[in-house]
């Protein structure tokens, strides 16, 4: 049993999930000597602009003020997702657009809110779920903030997360945790990974540093997985006949008037063979669609990129776009000998629901919660990461899969194979039947720490026109379910006219700062 202590650890890769992972690490374990190795010559992918509002407590863990992360990264806030045309696909139709926003039902828990919607209770089934139970989704309507100008660093008054730019976070990670926090950062290419006698990485052997030898390796160098992938060969589990999204087109683009309302949602716009995202930031626009090379070719993705743009007033010239192939999927194992992989050398599904980087800060602080202290600690907690994250990587694929499984849309091959039972994960497959029932609850995830909590759920099923079946209530429940649609109604007419509207909100960031207590 070797009981050498756990000193130095090498991250290699940079980008949103190596900061991410080298700070945390460096604020929280500040005797770890940490080096983060990152190439000049493999650029980020740089397109992951969006957030859980997980993202707030992992910034602060790691000391990075939310004013630097406005100022400096173009950040916006986002308070869900809105899906436009997933359920019918017919634009502009009564029923096609709706929020999956970041508020919890009100009552959640405590009342059964979807059995008195199914029940049409006092008439507000014809109303959106999540309209009804969060005063969220009309916040988002009006364009309004998450907070208000003196709410505090992190506050919120309504949940929320980030859109921001990703090289500019990027950057601003790596500033704080090498200037701060004493990361030690070099820019190297790594020509070799050196073993040891027990199979375990010695050393990674650089072109211009020589050996750089550690205790424990973080792999973060992304979609080439240079170590977890190439050197240890675990292969990947591909999803590309559960999901079968495998290539994005990506443009930024400025504004027409810098002006204009900011959206403070992820707009998510389907389309016949996939989809397309749209965030907003303060000074430009992230756009891209997201599609499946087996369904629809480049050129024609590009059509209905160049398409959309021109129905949302793009400028009247458009940028070319940066193609992204990907191969839909996760490792076996992430914990291999002394060899941990975060970010996309673990996996990546694609880009709904933003669920990459909430696996990056949920591996980071797994890591970060349960450093092991000794080299005897490896094997026990590889065996613990290993089994927690592909529980994890299956939940993630079966909420990402419940957006098509319960899509009306008949248009294309591709909405129709999605919503083949052949392609539904045996989980979803289990599900859908009893939640025609019952409600989505915490009986059906077995973890405290689930990615996708049964309230997103809740809000993706009913939004996308699935109903559960009406079922008998009490009088007792209906009355307890009514208060907290009162309750939720109030909040509605009390939030709106008291938060800013979110360009404002920004602007007021910018310019004077949020305080911290």
């Amino acid at each position: 049993m070797n009981n050498e202590a756990i000193t130095h650890l090498v991250v290699l890769g940079g980008g949103s999930a190596g900061w991410l992972v080298a700070g945390l690490l460096a604020a929280e374990h500040p005797g770890l000597h940490i080096t983060l190795i990152e190439s000049s010559e493999t650029p980020p992918i740089g397109v992951g602009e969006g957030t859980w509002p997980s993202m707030r407590d992992t910034l602060r863990r790691i000391g990075i003020r939310e004013t630097d992360l406005v100022r400096e990264c173009d950040a916006s806030f986002k308070q869900g997702s809105r899906f436009d045309g997933w359920a019918t696909g017919e634009q502009g139709a009564p029923g096609d657009t709706y929020l999956h926003p970041f508020t919890l039902p009100h009552g959640f828990g405590d009342a059964d809110l979807p059995g008195a919607w199914a029940a049409q209770f006092s008439g507000h089934s014809e109303q959106p779920f999540a309209n009804l139970v969060s005063p969220q989704p009309q916040v988002c309507a009006a364009g309004r903030g998450p907070k208000q100008f003196a709410t505090p660093e992190f506050a919120a008054v309504s949940n929320y997360a980030y859109h921001f730019d990703a090289g500019k976070f990027g950057a601003l990670l790596r500033r704080h945790a090498v200037d701060k926090l004493g990361v030690h950062h070099l820019i190297d290419t790594v020509d070799e990974v050196v073993s040891a006698n027990n199979g375990d990485i010695a050393a990674l052997r650089t072109r211009t540093h020589g050996d750089i030898t550690a205790d424990l390796f973080i792999d973060c160098s992304g979609l080439p997985s240079r170590l977890i992938g190439q050197h240890f060969g675990v292969p990947l589990i591909e999803q590309r006949d559960v999901l079968f999204n495998d290539a994005a087109l990506a443009v930024q683009l400025p504004y027409r008037d810098a002006a204009q309302p900011l959206a403070t949602t992820t707009i998510a716009t389907a389309w016949a063979n996939g989809w397309i995202w749209d965030i907003g930031l303060p000074n430009r626009r992230g756009v891209g669609v997201v599609y499946s090379r087996r369904h629809a070719s480049q050129a024609k993705a590009e059509a209905a990129l160049h398409a959309y743009l021109r129905a949302t007033d793009a400028p009247d010239e458009l940028p070319t776009p940066r193609a992204i192939p990907f191969i839909p999927g996760y490792r076996e194992r992430f914990w291999v000998g002394n060899c941990v992989a975060i970010g996309l050398s673990s996996g990546f599904i694609e880009p709904l629901e933003a669920s990459a980087l909430a696996l990056v800060e949920l591996s980071a602080a797994r890591l970060c919660d349960e450093l092991p202290a000794t080299r005897a600690d490896l094997p026990t907690l590889a065996r613990r990461f290993n089994d927690d994250f592909r529980y994890r990587w299956a939940r993630v694929i079966d909420f990402l899969k419940l957006h098509y499984a319960v899509s009306q849309r008949s248009d294309s091959a591709y909405w129709r194979e999605h919503r083949s039972a052949e392609s539904l994960p045996d989980t979803l497959r289990e599900l859908l039947p009893l939640w025609q029932r019952r409600a989505p609850s915490r009986l059906d995830f077995g973890r405290i720490e689930e990615v996708f909590p049964a309230a997103s759920y809740q809000y993706v099923l009913y939004g996308m026109g699935f109903r559960p079946a009406p079922r008998a209530l009490t009088p007792e429940a209906l009355a307890t379910a009514g208060m907290y649609l009162s309750e939720a109604a109030a909040l509605t007419r009390k939030m709106l006219p008291a938060l800013p509207s979110h360009r404002a909100l920004i602007q007021h960031i910018q310019q004077h700062g949020l305080s911290t207590v």
